[in-house]
C-alpha cells in the first residue's frame, strides 16, 4: 500500500483527541497568521486586511475539490474585489515545485500565500481540504467551509455579499 506523505498531517487529525483540534468556529477572532506570497515572499498578515470582508482558503496541490474551487474563487474576486473583498488562498503544500505546477494548471487571479511552518494552518485548526473562512471587516469569523462543491458556490457568494452590507468596520 503506497502512502501519500503529504496527506499524513491531515490523516493524524482524525485520530487526535477533540481538546487538541477543535476548530475555529463562528465568532471566534480570525488568527493573525503570518504569511508570505508565493512568488515575491513579500510578508503579510490577515490583520493586514482589517476593514475589508476576507476569505481565506487553505489548499493543497493534491486536492482535487481544491481544484474546482478555484473557478468559483476567481469569479468572486472579480465581482467583489472593487467592494472590499480580498480573497486569500493558503498553499500547504511541502514542495513549490508542486504548488506552481497546480498554479500553472488552475491559475489564480486572487493572492496565493505560503503558510511555511504550516503555523497557520494550525493556529486555524485546519481539518479538510480545502477548509475556508470567511471573516468580516473586524476579524471575526463568520463561516466556516470544509470541502468545495460546485452547487455550493452561490450560497458562499451570499454570505459574502451579506458580510458586505451588514457589517461594518
Amino acid at each position: 500500500m503506497l502512502i501519500n506523505l503529504r496527506l499524513l498531517p491531515y490523516a493524524l487529525l482524525a485520530f487526535a483527541p477533540w481538546q487538541q483540534v477543535a476548530a475555529l468556529a463562528v465568532n471566534d477572532a480570525a488568527p493573525n497568521c503570518a504569511l508570505s506570497t508565493i512568488n515575491s515572499k513579500q510578508a503579510l498578515h490577515l490583520s493586514d486586511y482589517r476593514g475589508k470582508v476576507v476569505y481565506v482558503d487553505f489548499w493543497a496541490s493534491w486536492c482535487g475539490p481544491c481544484a474546482k474551487s478555484f473557478p468559483f474563487l476567481n469569479e468572486l474576486h472579480q465581482q467583489l474585489h472593487a467592494r472590499g473583498v480580498e480573497i486569500i488562498g493558503v498553499n500547504l503544500d511541502e514542495t513549490p515545485a508542486d504548488a506552481d505546477a497546480f498554479l500553472a494548471k488552475y491559475p489564480a487571479n486572487f493572492t496565493i500565500v505560503t503558510d511555511n511552518n504550516q503555523q497557520c494552518a494550525q493556529d486555524f485548526a485546519v481539518q479538510a481540504m480545502p477548509s475556508s473562512y470567511i471573516i468580516d471587516q473586524k476579524g471575526q469569523i463568520h463561516h466556516v467551509h470544509l470541502g468545495f462543491k460546485a452547487g455550493e458556490a452561490a450560497e458562499l457568494q451570499a454570505l459574502v455579499e451579506k458580510l458586505l452590507t451588514t457589517t461594518k468596520p
